[in-house]
């Protein structure tokens, strides 16, 4: 077994193979760039080793860098994690020239497989059922275009290195053919400096499901059940389980021999997925597969109790896989949601900036339910511009789906994240959707669901019953301190008004506080008419500062995430969010009174919508543009964002040019 291994990558990932390596006592050695001087994965590791500036290009993706830094260490491996270096066919064959084994499969596979066109002709080969496509090269937009014409639309474009969502678009007709290839090829470009593409047939309401292969250098590979990864926006997961609610056993059984007969052809040896597009009626065919560890893959190791990581190292240092086919047995669901640097209510679009506050949920056991969380993160750490937005990687696992995505869902109520905006809300609201519950699913549910975007409903029912309750219960607490508060004015004491007035949005809720002050507090609902209604106890532990409010409402379990508002509080709760304002009966009357602030009007200009890198402005001064022009390009966290007009104009001033970093909202056009 290796005494010292490297590893190549970064973040959450970074964190997740030296955990694995610790626990297999093998010392660790963590690669960094400027940007990343102070990551939580350079403290973990016990050697760290700067390789080069922010750029990925100039730092992460230089094979000579990591062999310098192997060198310099004296680590024996490289586990290379996702992204990166991880299915580029030159890294480990420059590694073995040096003496040093890649935690990977063999170069001959990644070559077969890690390559999307290359990786369709093996598996056409070896009998897997296949996507009708262009399995070839292709030159330019005007080709790209020919072919899906062939074809047939939907099309999907994809870079051939692609991955994550990178350098990947689907097209209903020519002209975003003709867009959305120059667009991919670029990103595909900046991603992976490859840009070569494809095009294949897009299967309309398809589901994405992967099967986990393991194999060793001595023949043998198993395969270790499915992930469902259909939740997915712009084609990047979001959340992610396993098994399927889908397959049934001799669909997954059909799958996974696929799959394994696949890697067998290649001769695969180590960890890899092998994706499908499988219709709603099981029917599936070949999407491509990842030489590589997955993001998403702590769902399988939940189910079969197998750490990956640890595998892969010890197939790579030449050891036979420790089971069989016969021996994996899956175990409970597991759910994955990935939580992003990103802002839900701006279309998604990235977030940078300092973790002012994060305090994820406790990982643990109990009552048969584990939580897990991968991160690369800390509080006061900085989301920088130059890499992917995860923040971090929650996990569940119960007996059945519907306590792993219970178990999800109360998780993410408790997670905290100030300093940045963040997928949480968003999330939460997912795991309450019907839909998602009943396992219906597919690779549109979140643009069929969310058409408009994520637009967070208001709180109705137990919601606004749960956060009345909550919002009323901090106020009296306050109330009660301040009945403490020494060198106070004598005489009459201060009584405090029993009724309370909860404003949440539109809504108003009246109900009645008594006790606390070291008691529980007792919640009388009261209807619109004064007559009074159910009655609970409400206990917590809050107290104010804290950011998650924790304790048990009658008999329901709540997590609540608090932050101060004017004269109330701004409250979030399974994905519904409310700035709850709690007055006395007459504060009420006299606030409903007060006249609203408008907005500004922001109609005649284009504003940034996240922070970014301005790549292209398409416009003039003085130039008419129509609805739907495109305007300008930003690029952010390696994805570029088309900025069009929302309606007919003429370009007054052009604030920024090409080159240009731009803060959220920086005016970028005025129109007259």
């Amino acid at each position: 077994m290796f005494k010292k291994i490297l590893i190549a990558n970064r973040g959450e990932i970074a964190c997740r193979i030296i955990k694995s390596a610790r626990r297999m006592g093998i010392k660790t050695v963590a690669v960094y760039s400027e940007a990343d001087r102070d990551a939580v994965h350079v403290a973990m590791a016990d050697e760290a080793v700067l390789i080069g500036p922010p750029a990925a290009a100039q730092s992460y993706l230089l094979i000579d860098k990591i062999i310098d830094a192997c060198k310099q260490t004296g680590a024996e491996a490289v586990h290379p994690g996702y992204g990166f270096l991880s299915e580029r066919e030159a890294f480990p064959v420059a590694l073995a020239k040096n003496g040093i084994v890649f935690i990977g499969p063999n170069p001959k596979a990644i070559a077969a497989m890690g390559d999307k066109i290359e990786s369709k002709k093996a598996a056409a080969a070896a009998k897997v059922s296949t996507v009708p496509g262009y399995l070839g090269e292709i030159a330019d937009s005007i080709q790209a275009m020919k072919i899906a014409d062939e074809i047939g639309y939907p099309v999907m474009i994809k870079a051939s290195a692609g991955g994550g969502g990178k350098g990947m678009r689907i097209a209903w007709s020519r002209e975003e053919v003709k867009e959305g290839f120059d667009l991919s090829r670029s990103e595909a470009k900046s991603s992976f400096g490859d840009d070569r593409m494809f095009v294949e047939k897009f299967i309309v309401n398809p589901r994405h499901i992967e099967i986990q292969v393991l194999g060793d250098k001595h023949g043998n590979v198993v395969y270790l059940g499915e992930r469902e990864c259909s939740i997915q926006r712009r084609n990047q997961k979001v959340v992610e389980e396993a098994p399927s609610p889908l397959l049934d056993e001799r669909t997954r059984k059909a799958m996974g021999e696929q799959a394994v007969a696949l890697a067998r052809a290649v001769g695969y040896d180590s960890a890899g997925t092998v994706e499908f597009v499988a219709g709603q009626d099981r029917s599936f065919f070949f999407l491509e597969m990842n030489t590589r560890l997955q993001v998403e893959h702590p769902v399988t190791e939940m189910i079969t109790g197998i750490d990956l990581v640890e595998q892969m190292i010890k197939v790579a240092a030449g050891e036979k896989l420790p089971f069989a086919q016969k021996d994996i047995k899956l175990s409970g669901w597991a759910v994955e949601s990935r939580i992003y640097a990103e802002d839900p209510y701006r279309n998604f679009l990235p977030s940078i900036g300092r973790l002012v506050k994060y305090r994820p949920p406790a990982e643990g056991v109990a009552d048969g339910v584990t939580v897990r969380n991968d991160t690369g993160v800390e509080e006061g750490g900085e989301i920088s511009m130059y890499y992917d937005p995860m923040i971090a990687k929650l996990v569940t696992h119960a007996p059945t789906r519907a306590q792993a995505i219970q178990a999800q869902a109360e998780a993410l109520d408790a997670f905290c994240i100030d300093g940045i905006q963040h997928n949480i809300p968003f999330l939460t609201s997912l795991m309450q959707h019907p839909r998602w519950r009943e396992g219906n699913l597919s690779t549109g549910f979140i643009k069929e669901e969310y058409p408009d975007g994520f637009i967070p409903r208001p709180p109705a029912g137990e919601e606004q019953e749960v956060m009345a309750a909550v919002s009323a219960c901090i106020d009296h607490l306050n109330n009660a301190r301040r009945r403490h508060i020494d060198q106070q004015m004598t005489g009459k004491p201060v009584a405090f008004a029993k009724r309370r007035v909860v404003r949440l949005g539109d809504t108003e809720v009246r109900l009645d506080v008594a006790g606390g002050d070291g008691q529980p507090v007792q919640v009388t609902l009261v209807g619109k008419d004064g007559a009074p209604g159910r009655t609970f106890e409400v206990n917590s532990t809050w107290a104010p500062g804290d950011s998650v409010w924790h304790g048990r409402i009658g008999d329901r379990v709540a997590s609540v995430q608090v932050r101060p508002a004017l004269n109330g509080y701004n409250l979030a709760y399974r994905g519904v969010h409310a700035i709850a304002r709690v007055y006395t009966e007459r504060e009420a009357a006299l606030a409903a009174l007060m006249p609203v602030k408008a907005a500004a009007d922001t109609s005649k200009l284009l504003l940034c919508p996240m922070p970014g890198l301005v790549k292209a402005i398409h416009v003039e001064q003085g130039q008419d543009v129509k609805a739907g022009d495109t305007l300008a390009v930003v690029e952010a966290m390696k994805m570029e964002n088309v900025l069009r007009a929302e309606r007919d104009g003429v370009v007054k001033i052009i604030n920024a040019k090409a080159g240009d970093s731009l803060a959220v909202d920086a005016v970028i056009l005025e129109f007259v």
